[in-house]
């Protein structure tokens, strides 16, 4: 029931009823605060968990969100390399301030204004991929390409080579 959602939740449904994408948003009894947390909670593989990495520029100061597989860890070279200056790691209320949303539910949509993404490329190994809705009991599933297409992502390799 939508009304039983949290209110980052209902807001991430809006978006996505807005962004004309489906909006099944799941409330689960289990946190989904990390990616292994919300990939036992869903029930998939961890690399279809999308990490919504929340950075900024270092000289520029803004917001630069990385939507990354959840079995990887970010490349903060080739993040860095697609916005042009170097990133630095913000506190959670700089996060909090530029997304609405608090460090562990971070959507990767429905931000109050506009955040340069770029997009894990392994993402699309999936099917389908759960996101953060918002809230740390609450994702949404979605087909990958829809993601990178409502995001406005720049689609890249963001996994830190071995």
């Amino acid at each position: 029931m939508i009304d039983d959602l949290p209110r980052g939740a209902r807001r991430v449904r809006s978006a996505l009823i807005d962004l004309g994408l489906p909006a099944d948003i799941r409330r689960l009894a289990d946190s989904t605060r990390t990616a292994p947390e919300a990939a036992a909670a869903v029930g998939c593989e961890l690399g279809a968990i999308v990490k919504s990495l929340v950075m900024r520029g270092a000289r520029s100061h803004e917001p630069v969100l990385a939507l990354v597989s959840g079995d990887n860890r970010a490349d903060t070279a080739a993040i860095e390399a697609a916005v042009g200056e170097p990133i630095e790691r913000p506190d959670a209320a700089y996060v909090r301030e530029v997304t609405g949303y608090a460090i562990g539910g971070i959507p990767p949509l429905g931000h109050p204004r506009h955040i340069t993404t770029v997009f894990d490329e392994d993402l699309n190994r999936f099917e389908t991929v759960w996101a953060a809705a918002g809230h740390p009991h609450a994702v949404f599933p979605i087909a990958p390409a829809a993601l990178a297409k409502a995001t406005g992502a720049q689609v890249m390799r963001l996994a830190v080579s071995s």
